[in-house]
């Protein structure tokens, strides 16, 4: 069943606009390709200020489990970081759904 690799990011305040514009015209793009994601979305949180979330989609947990072991992933990381290191801090997680109504 389909599976989700999320990055949840706590942005400084005085770079939500400008993390905001890199992430909707080359990050979220770039990553699609490079990882194999089949899509992705993202959006900020509405309970929490400044909180950042994407999802990426794969076909399932195998799918997401060896793009995050891929070097693909680490060099999205590393360009990321190169960017936002010491503005933004975030983390990962995987998850795979096993029901939808």
């Amino acid at each position: 069943m389909t599976a989700y690799f999320i990055v949840r990011a706590e942005v400084e305040p005085d770079a939500r606009d400008a993390f905001d514009r890199w992430y909707e015209t080359e990050h979220l793009p770039d990553a699609v390709a490079a990882l194999g994601a089949a899509g992705a979305s993202r959006g900020w949180s509405g309970v929490e200020d400044n909180v950042h979330v994407a999802f990426y989609e794969f076909a399932d947990m195998a799918a997401v489990q060896r793009m995050m072991a891929s070097d693909a992933l680490k060099g999205m990381i590393a360009e990321f970081s190169r960017h936002w290191d010491g503005k933004v801090t975030r983390t990962r997680d995987a998850v795979e759904l096993i029901q939808k109504i």
